[in-house]
């Protein structure tokens, strides 16, 4: 049946979106640079030779480039001991001249996640994966959000979204998207003040419970699994998925899926995000804010000078 709603739908454009974000940043960089000050700098860890891990790290040096950080990419072999890769991080840590430290994950199957995330200074985890930035995250204090949901956030008050007493669902309960997730919505101020329902693989009456949603975070990496009739008429629907889907028709055998079945959805919706071009560019703008903050917190917080 074809929805009843009204109101014209609209594409949240993550691209356009960060690049207004990027440019902001290119401009505070520059100033920091004419005054002879540091620019900031991120360290981007990439262990073995993860296709995605490839893509990803890759547009995080080019985001790098674009608004004048300076970034290093460190390249280790697969099968690096795990002694080793904390080693070099502990030397990350004590180097003056690192602002922000990202190890690119998944990691391979002999390195623990948990292991190499605790051991980076959380000062310049820039992540946000840290057990004590996410603890202040969880208490409302200025800290390094995930990327991810930080990026997310940023277009909901870029658009101007309305988000108090909004009922926001949330589908994964993934440390990186779903859990931060909906701590930020439920959060005090804007964007937030939502009330939140996390949901997950033993949620009952999941589709019941996502139309009830005036807010809807699809974030579980099943492509297409968020249907038309699962949706309300004028919801606010932001996919995370990213997938690749095998497709004949393309010349990579290839095409990217989102969780959301956007053809049939958006036409429901009040806004959406697309896939790509929705929150993969915000995740990159949000990752520079966040590098931008470590070295503004190093540098210049002592000084009495204001950052942001």
């Amino acid at each position: 049946m074809a929805s009843t709603y009204l109101c014209a739908m609209q594409v949240l454009n993550g691209k356009e979106t960060a690049q207004a974000i990027k440019d902001s940043l290119k401009i505070e960089v520059a100033q920091l640079s004419s005054r002879g000050n540091p620019v900031p700098h991120l360290v981007a860890v990439l262990v073995g030779n993860n296709g995605a891990s490839e893509t990803y790290v890759a547009s995080k040096v080019k985001a790098c480039q674009e608004v004048g950080f300076k970034s290093t990419l460190i390249r280790l072999e697969e099968n690096i001991t795990e002694l080793k890769l904390l080693e070099m991080i502990r030397e990350l840590n004590t180097d003056p001249d690192v602002d922000g430290i990202l190890v690119q994950l998944p990691l391979p199957k002999h390195i623990s996640d948990d292991e190499v995330i605790n051991t980076i200074d959380p000062a310049k985890d820039v992540d946000g994966f840290h057990p004590n930035n996410v603890g202040r995250m969880v208490l409302g204090q200025p800290t390094f959000v995930p990327a991810t949901p930080h990026g997310i956030m940023l277009m909901l008050e870029h658009y101007k979204i309305e988000t108090k007493g909004k009922h926001a669902v949330v589908i994964g309960r993934s440390n990186i998207v779903g859990r931060p997730m909906s701590i930020l919505l439920s959060g005090a101020g804007y964007p937030g003040n939502c009330t939140v329902t996390i949901c997950h693989s033993s949620t009952v009456n999941l589709k019941e419970i996502c139309q009830t949603a005036d807010i809807l975070v699809a974030a579980l990496g099943k492509p297409g699994f968020v249907t038309a009739d699962m949706v309300k008429d004028g919801a606010v629907v932001i996919d995370v998925g990213i997938t690749r889907v095998p497709d004949a028709s393309k010349k990579s055998g290839f095409r990217i899926s989102g969780d959301v079945d956007y053809e049939n959805v958006a036409p429901k919706c009040s806004y959406i995000t697309p896939v790509p071009g929705g929150v993969g560019p915000m995740t990159i703008a949000a990752l520079m804010k966040n590098t931008f903050r470590a070295c503004a917190i190093k540098h210049y917080e002592d000084q009495g000078e204001s950052i942001h």
